[in-house]
């Protein structure tokens, strides 16, 4: 009778044993941590976890976004999934450098490193999209990031992505050979624009470079003629200190410039150079006797005119009245009602203003004027409205004030290196700014 009702069981039991295999192999059992979800973005750029309500539009959203060739990164969650840290530990396993977008439950947020996307960017693309269903939500955040932001597409992404849910057997194997194919392609048109926009840079650096050895060459030459020995009987460790930190400062602009590879090098070159100016300032104020000069932004129209002493009004053509600081000379020369002596320089177009003479320019000038100062002075000039933008800070750099900061381009690998304050906040904080409700950005600050 054991031998019987043992027999009888051995179906039952080998369909169990099958359904339990079945169900450690299927989506819904998947290993969903951040590692897992990380490592899924960088195959593609969207992850849908087994356990969140489908998403019937991830395989045409992430093909739209890999068409569009920017680094946009969306997550569909379940409500119930762990959220504390939850952007910075997603940004940190998957390394790459974009706009990271989670659909938690019914709740919606971003974050991005801000070298491809502004915070405040992201609050108001966020908030324009909130109590939408899931699929239009997606949607429209995707378009309005994509028509937005700068970076490329990282070189990873290859084929199709099927949105984090599960692909037969059978279909991996017909599409081996096309992903294959269709991976090198990518990968190949991806490093070709790379490689495109590297030969402009370089090019750019060509152009900029025969300003900026101009500027070097000038600051030697007032090495030269400032009659300074360290030796002489009035000279006292204040002034040697300051003597020395012009001619450190002379050997840096040298050096920075010799290894710069792309426009945004050349920053260190001009803040070197600025440092350098000030040091001399304070010279020659301790050897005639006089007050030490506050620090100051050199003048606006040409750096080489060394610090400011003063603020003035200036109307650039076509644009609003603004406060610019200026030398000494040039104060003098608006006072007048005559025109400063501007810093003009070769274009295709003749010679112009630095600041209508293209992009390469904003570096340069980052470097004499940062800190949050640039941007208020060329509001309203074409190397304002150029910085402004994504894509400058794509191809240029950033980091000037409120242009924004510096760090890899969009879609490059930086693993853990990136500003955790870009992607702090978010869910979680019982401060998270959105969801279902539609409720909007301006709660946005709760931690994630």
């Amino acid at each position: 009778m054991k031998v019987v009702a043992w027999s009888r069981s051995l179906p039952g039991l080998l369909v169990a044993l099958l359904l339990t295999a079945l169900t450690m192999a299927s989506p819904a059992a998947a290993d969903t941590g951040v590692s897992t979800i990380g490592r899924a973005l960088r195959e593609g750029p969207v992850y849908v976890d087994p356990a969140a309500s489908g998403l019937s539009s991830a395989d045409a959203l992430a093909q739209r976004i890999k068409k569009a060739d920017k680094p946009v990164f969306v997550v569909v969650l379940p409500a119930g999934y762990p959220t504390a840290n939850l952007f910075t530990n997603l940004r940190t396993a998957t390394g790459i450098t974009g706009l990271y977008a989670i659909r938690l439950g019914d709740r919606f947020d971003a974050r991005a490193d801000s070298r491809v996307l502004s915070n405040a960017a992201v609050k108001n693309l966020v908030s324009s999209v909130q109590g939408e269903d899931a699929k239009t939500q997606l949607d429209d955040f995707t378009d309005r990031a994509l028509a937005n932001m700068g970076g490329s597409a990282p070189a990873s992404w290859g084929g199709s992505s099927d949105g984090g849910g599960g692909v037969s057997g059978t279909a991996l194997i017909v599409a081996g050979g096309v992903l294959v194919a269709g991976g090198a392609g990518a990968y190949t048109l991806v490093r070709r624009s790379r490689r495109r926009r590297l030969e402009e840079q370089r090019a750019a650096l060509d152009k900029l470079r025969v300003v900026v050895d101009e500027d070097i060459t000038a600051f030697g030459e007032e090495l030269d003629r400032l009659d300074f020995h360290p030796a002489e009987p009035h000279a006292d460790d204040a002034m040697r200190a300051d003597y020395e930190r012009a001619l450190d400062a002379y050997e840096q602009a040298k050096s920075y410039m010799a290894a710069a590879v792309k426009p945004e090098d050349v920053r260190a070159v001009t803040q070197a150079l600025e440092d350098g100016r000030f040091s001399l300032a304070q010279l020659a104020a301790r050897r005639e006797g006089r007050p030490l000069p506050e620090r100051r932004a050199p003048c606006f129209f040409d750096p080489r005119h060394g610090p400011s002493v003063a603020d003035a009004t200036w109307t650039p053509a076509g644009g609003a009245p603004r406060e610019v600081p200026v030398c000494a000379a040039d104060q003098a020369r608006l006072a007048d009602g005559r025109d400063p002596m501007i810093r003009e320089v070769d274009t295709d177009y003749g010679r112009r203003p630095y600041w209508d003479a293209g992009p390469a320019y904003g570096p340069w000038a980052g470097g004499y004027f940062g800190g949050g100062l640039l941007p208020g002075l060329l509001v309203g000039t074409l190397l304002g409205s150029m910085m402004s933008t994504p894509s400058y800070a794509s191809d240029y750099g950033t980091g000037y004030g409120d242009f924004g900061s510096g760090g890899y381009d969009g879609g490059d690998v930086s693993g853990a290196n990136f500003d955790s304050d870009d992607f702090s906040g978010g869910f979680g904080g019982g401060d998270f700014g959105g969801g279902g409700d539609g409720g909007g950005g301006g709660d946005f600050g709760g931690g994630f």
